[in-house]
This record gives structure tokens, C-alpha cells and sequence, in this order.
């Protein structure tokens, strides 16, 4: 089997389990067992795969044919430019959450302070990400679940994150001793339990506790204001992923404990994904 003839037909079979970007999968999956970059395939399309590559395609499109994560197929996923490694127990980092990350961006480039706080860590893919383009950042990457908390501290050897350490601690019943922060940000649980049978069927194999939240998706939100406020700065901002429909509902908590300059950011599918504040006393 030709490489052209392996992706058509790898297209052909993820369009038919209903996998709504079967195209760029097929891509993806074609760079992964080739090893070739997207020019290196087109120049390569007539090339014969080997027995062991074609033995690979068979594994990985029965696997998205039961819709099991892309990503943790690869054990690896791209997020902002960089590789994370991902799989059972740890969130799939997604392009959504890329707009928080550049919210927060733009505030430690203009801020003195560089001390952040990530909350609900996960892969570390926000945290490792803000250590990474902010470099006299110092991040602390706050994860409850062991399992979650060692992807993270892979992530930080896999992209030479000094400036990020891991805390394994829980964000509803913190008990660590916390300092003083510039910049909280946490991408938290945030789907309400009566959505959760409407999630996707790849979502389903990403743990719950990363996802199901209570209190209609706002306990997170209540609990993170409440207990890491006093960790603050004046001055410091806060900022949340939230998910669709839920941006004038964390808005509000944010009001109500004082916050200002509140700000609501669209990601690229024009959802309000990013809530945002700014402490003033």
C-alpha cells in the first residue's frame, strides 16, 4: 500500500466512524507512522508503506474508530508550539484553552511581577506554556490527582521548564502554604452534570474529575475565588477558561468578591472562553 493510497483510505474510515476532522487526522496519523513532515509526504506519495507501518495504521484507525483520543494514541500533543505529553488520567490540551493562555500573556509582558499560579494543572499545559514565553516568569502548577501531576512534571523536563514546579495539592481543600501571586489562572472542571452525556464520544475516555463540576459547573469558579483570593496581588489578575454559556456567570462571582477591568475573551470558534479580573484591594 502506497502512502496516498494509506491516507485516502484512513480518511475514508475515520469520516465513516463520524469523526468530524477526518482530514487533518488522516495527515496527522500519516506524519506519525512515516516519521515524514507534510512536504516530505508529498514527495513521497507513491512510496510503499513498510509491514510494520502498515501494521501501525491498522492499530491506530481501529482505536479512532472506537473514538478513542487521537492524542493519547500518539502519547503527545502540540499546544502553543510545544510537545506535551498526554494520555489515561491527565486532559487533552485543546486550541480553546489558547486563548486564556495569551490573555495571560499580554498581562505578565506588562506586569513588574512574573509569580503565577496554575490551578487544576493537569499536562501543565497552560503553566509550562506561560513559563516558556514569559521567562522571568516563576510558576507554581497546583494538581490534585497524582497520575495528572506526573505528566506535568514530564512536561517540564520534555520542555526545559525551570522557572515551573508542580504542587500536588487540592483546589477545593487547599492545605499547602502558598505565597503571593501576580497571576492566578486555572482551567478547571466546568461541565454541569446534566451535559455531561453530551460530550463527545472521545472526551468520555478523559478522566471526570478534570471535567464534572457542580454546583451547574460553578463550584470550581466559587471555590478557586474564595480560597486563592487573599494569594493575590493588588493589581494581579485572574483568569479563568470557562465553558460555553458559563462567561457571565463567573463574570459575576468575579464582581461580586470586587474584582474589576472584568474581561470576556472569544476563542477562535467565537465562544466566550477566557473570564478575567484584575484585583484592586
Amino acid at each position: 500500500m502506497t502512502i496516498f493510497e494509506a491516507y485516502n483510505k484512513t480518511k475514508k474510515k475515520l469520516e465513516a466512524a463520524g469523526i468530524e476532522d477526518f482530514v487533518f487526522e488522516a495527515k496527522q496519523i500519516i506524519k506519525h507512522i512515516t516519521g515524514f513532515t507534510a512536504p516530505q509526504i508529498l514527495s513521497n506519495y507513491n512510496k510503499n508503506l513498510t509491514e510494520f507501518q502498515e501494521t501501525n495504521l491498522v492499530a491506530i484507525t481501529r482505536q479512532r474508530e472506537i473514538r478513542y483520543p487521537l492524542q493519547y494514541i500518539f502519547g503527545e500533543w502540540d499546544f502553543y508550539g510545544r510537545p506535551f505529553f498526554v494520555g489515561p488520567g491527565v486532559l487533552v490540551p485543546r486550541a480553546d484553552t489558547e486563548t486564556v493562555v495569551e490573555e495571560c500573556i499580554d498581562f505578565l509582558k506588562k506586569s513588574q511581577g512574573k509569580n503565577v499560579l496554575d490551578l487544576c494543572a493537569g499536562s501543565g499545559a497552560i503553566g509550562i506554556t506561560l513559563a516558556k514565553e514569559v521567562a522571568d516568569s516563576r510558576v507554581t502548577m497546583v494538581e490534585k490527582f497524582p497520575e495528572a501531576a506526573r505528566y506535568a512534571e514530564r512536561n517540564i523536563k520534555r520542555n526545559n521548564s525551570e522557572n515551573a514546579a508542580v504542587l500536588e495539592d487540592d483546589v477545593l481543600a487547599p492545605t499547602a502554604e502558598y505565597a503571593k501571586y501576580d497571576l492566578i489562572v486555572s482551567n478547571p472542571p466546568y461541565i454541569p452534570a446534566n451535559e455531561m452525556s453530551e460530550i463527545s464520544p472521545e472526551t468520555r475516555f478523559e478522566p471526570e474529575t478534570a471535567l464534572l463540576a457542580e454546583d451547574g459547573g460553578m463550584q470550581f469558579y466559587k471555590a478557586i475565588i474564595e480560597n486563592y483570593t487573599d494569594y493575590l496581588t493588588i493589581g494581579g489578575m485572574i483568569c479563568f477558561e470557562v465553558g460555553k454559556g458559563e462567561s457571565e456567570a463567573v463574570a459575576k462571582l468575579l464582581k461580586n468578591k470586587g474584582f474589576s477591568d472584568i474581561k470576556i475573551k472569544k476563542d477562535l470558534g467565537g465562544i466566550e472562553r477566557a473570564v478575567s479580573a484584575t484585583k484592586i484591594k
